[in-house]
């Protein structure tokens, strides 16, 4: 006979302030990646044009600002073509709101899930934060291919070295966009109001972050208050980043890495407790 080792997962009440076992979420890796297919699929599922809509999203979204806030409000784009100036702001911006409008609605969208079968409960939201990982990714390339094809016609669009700056903002922007999903999704099992005004509320962020304008634009006295939006220096550097214009914001940057620090700490010390007695109030 042969023996088998059997797996035991005990589940007991743990009331640390933050409990955040790595381990136990690489054990689940493979619900993490389920997860992410089964958001492709519901996502997609009985629409015409599929996962066309990556694609198509962003465009649209780039060529009404292009329309509106570079050709009616002449907003300046520090001398790059307007589609790519809106384009590569629209990349970061994108990932960003989907992934806090994704992560805000963890506790409420899956309480069917989650009263009845045990898994870390932070499974979810980093789910939600991959999946939208696509998304940027194929943005990204189509990015790329717009600044190729600019070239080509007779810009001068420098892409070099600064690019590799591209993945710390990017994961970056996962930790904050995490820290900040999970606190309104904590917040959300008590205030369902919250749920109304998260999209609204990302819509405002939106215009207090350099995304459809060029921090050179603004006056000088406004431009500290702005940067202190922990989204701005990774904006305005990804803009460095990808297209080497304006500078590197490494002051602000460093305020904004402390910022996302602080909020994915209070995220988890807040899903932590609530997760415990969520099923009470969804």
């Amino acid at each position: 006979m042969s023996s088998k080792e059997t797996e035991y997962t005990y589940i007991s009440s743990k009331n640390k302030l933050i409990n955040f076992n790595f381990g136990e979420l690489y054990k689940y890796r493979d619900l993490i990646f389920l997860f992410v297919k089964r958001s492709f699929a519901s996502q997609y599922k009985q629409t015409i044009l599929g996962p066309m809509w990556f694609v198509i999203n962003p465009l649209i979204s780039t060529l009404l600002y292009t329309l509106v806030f570079g050709g009616i409000a002449d907003l300046a784009s520090d001398e790059v073509p307007q589609f790519v100036f809106f384009l590569c702001g629209t990349c970061i911006w994108q990932y960003f709101a989907t992934c806090v409008n994704g992560t805000s609605n963890t506790f409420v969208s899956n309480s069917g899930i989650l009263g009845k079968v045990y898994f870390p409960r932070l499974v979810m939201p980093i789910s939600t934060v991959l999946f939208s990982g696509i998304n940027f990714f194929v943005v990204f390339v189509i990015l790329l291919l717009t600044i190729l094809i600019c070239n080509l016609t007779g810009a001068n669009i420098h892409v070099g070295l600064n690019i590799l700056l591209v993945i710390p903002l990017l994961i970056q922007t996962a930790l904050f966009s995490l820290g900040v999903g999970i606190i309104v999704s904590a917040l959300t099992t008590k205030y369902r109001d919250l749920q109304i005004l998260v999209s609204f509320g990302v819509n405002l962020w939106m215009y207090i972050t350099p995304v459809v304008y060029s921090l050179d634009a603004l006056p000088l006295k406004y431009r500290g208050l702005i940067m202190l939006n922990p989204m701005s220096p990774i904006v305005e550097n990804f803009r460095y980043a990808v297209l080497s214009i304006g500078s590197l914001e490494i002051t602000y940057w460093m305020i904004s890495i402390v910022t996302t620090i602080v909020v994915l700490l209070l995220g988890v010390i807040l899903f932590n407790r609530v997760e415990k007695t969520f099923m009470d109030t969804v």
